[in-house]
C-alpha cells in the first residue's frame, strides 16, 4: 500500500517566534496513524522544530539544498548540514525554485544524486504553467521533467522518492485543478514511471498534489485513485487548516 503523506511547505514564512507558537498548538493535536505528516519550515527554524517535535510523529523536511557537499557557495546549505539539524527529507524542483532561481533539470538531477548519496528522502516537484496546459503541452512537459530530473536513478532509489505534482497555475492563486484533472495527471505520472521502470515501482510511489489545497477541497482531491496526499503551501501556516487537511483521507 502506498504511503499517505501531507507535507507543509512554509516557504519564506514564520520566524522563530512564530514557529514556536505554531509548534505549541501543533503538539496539542491528535495525529492519525495512517498518515505521514511532514513540515518544511525555513532553514532557521529546522533545528528548533526538530527538538520540539522529538516525541511527536512529525517529520522535518527542508525546502531546498545545494548539490555540492561542501565548498565556497555563500548562502547555500548542504545535505550534511540539513541532516545535522534534523531534516530527513528535502523538497527539490519546486516551481518557485525553477522560475525564480533558474534551477533547470541538469541542476535538479545533481541535487537528486546528492540527496540520495546522503540517504535523504526526496519530494520531487513537477508541474506545468498555464500556457503549457492551454497549448496542450502539459503531458509532454511533465514527462520531460521526470525524464531529465529523475529517470537516471536506480530502481532501489525510488524507495526514497515522492513525487509532487503542482500545476503552477494553481499555486497561491486560489485556482485549483479539479479532482478529475489532478487524477488524470497523477495517473499519467504513474504510467510514465511504469514505462521507464516497472509497474511494481510505479504502484509504490506516493504522488502528492500541490496547488491551493484547502480544508474544503482536500477530501475530494485525496479521494482520487492516484492521489496519495498533498504538498500544502498557505494552508499549512495555520495549525487548524493544516490538521483539517491531514484528516481529510
Amino acid at each position: 500500500m502506498r504511503k499517505k503523506i501531507v507535507a507543509g511547505n512554509w516557504k519564506m514564512n514564520n520566524d522563530l517566534a512564530e514557529t514556536e507558537m505554531f509548534l505549541v498548538d501543533l503538539k496539542k493535536q491528535v495525529f492519525p496513524e495512517n498518515v505521514i505528516i511532514m513540515m518544511a519550515p525555513p532553514f532557521t527554524s529546522l533545528n528548533h522544530a526538530f527538538k520540539s517535535l522529538r516525541e511527536h510523529p512529525v517529520e522535518l523536511a527542508a525546502q531546498n539544498m545545494h548539490q555540492s557537499n561542501e565548498g565556497a557557495f555563500t548562502g547555500e546549505i548542504s545535505a550534511k548540514m540539513l541532516k545535522s539539524v534534523g531534516a530527513k527529507t528535502v523538497i527539490l524542483g519546486h516551481s518557485e525554485r525553477r522560475a525564480f532561481f533558474n534551477e533547470d533539470s541538469a541542476v535538479l538531477a545533481e541535487k537528486v544524486n546528492t540527496a540520495l548519496e546522503n540517504d535523504m528522502g526526496i519530494i520531487f516537484c513537477i508541474g506545468e504553467e498555464l500556457d503549457d496546459r492551454k497549448k496542450g503541452n502539459h503531458f509532454e512537459l511533465i514527462k520531460r521533467q521526470l525524464s531529465e530530473g529523475l529517470f537516471h536513478v536506480s530502481d532501489d532509489a525510488w524507495e526514497n522518492i515522492v513525487i509532487a505534482y503542482e500545476p503552477v497555475w494553481a499555486i497561491g492563486t486560489g485556482e485549483t485543478a479539479s479532482p478529475e484533472q489532478a487524477q488524470e495527471m497523477h495517473k499519467f505520472i504513474r504510467k510514465t514511471i511504469s514505462e521507464s521502470y516497472s509497474k511494481a515501482i510505479a504502484e509504490k510511489v506516493s504522488i502528492l498534489y500541490g496547488g491551493s489545497v484547502k480544508p474544503d477541497n482536500a477530501s475530494e482531491i485525496f479521494g482520487q485513485a492516484d492521489v496519495d496526499g498533498g504538498l500544502i503551501g498557505g494552508a499549512s501556516l495555520k495549525v487548524d487548516s493544516f490538521m483539517k487537511i491531514v484528516n481529510s483521507f
